[in-house]
């Protein structure tokens, strides 16, 4: 089975889509917490928040970009069609973190265990990834529609 982008012709077999989503996935959240890093090695008058801000700013951006170009073969449209997909993609990010953070929190409350906490953050980000997925391809990345 494959993803294919009809204006582009681009075809990728499942295997090789869940793989360079989860990549870049990492390296989404590598670049989250290496601007997170930086920021604190600043100066220690830098809050966490901003820190953390910062590093989430990073991170959404790299996933974006690597999406865009690299999932979806997305190319530019004029500037308020791409302000619309990086609002749109934003609101789900948001979304499906919630979504990440309340099957983890979830798990750690019916069985108040490390293993029920990490189990359940697993399930939760498995299951936003996917969601994101295929939201992003429905209503963010219209043209990458199969």
């Amino acid at each position: 089975m494959s993803e294919v982008n009809a204006e582009f012709g681009q075809a990728l077999d499942t295997h090789v889509l869940v793989v360079r989503y989860a990549l870049f996935a990492v390296l989404a959240g590598v670049a989250n917490l290496a601007s997170q890093a930086l920021v604190l090695r600043l100066g220690p008058a830098y809050p966490l928040i901003l820190s953390i801000l910062v590093g989430t700013g990073v991170g959404f951006l790299v996933k974006y970009v690597l999406d865009k170009h690299w999932i979806f073969f997305d190319g530019y449209g004029d500037q308020l069609s791409e302000l619309r997909k990086i609002i749109v993609y934003g609101l789900f990010s948001v979304g499906t973190t919630v979504l990440f953070w309340a099957v983890e929190l979830t798990a750690w409350h019916i069985w108040y265990t490390d293993a029920a906490k990490y189990t359940g953050a697993v399930i939760g980000l498995t299951l936003g990834n996917w969601i994101k997925y295929q939201l992003d391809k429905r209503y963010v990345f219209l043209k990458a529609r199969s």
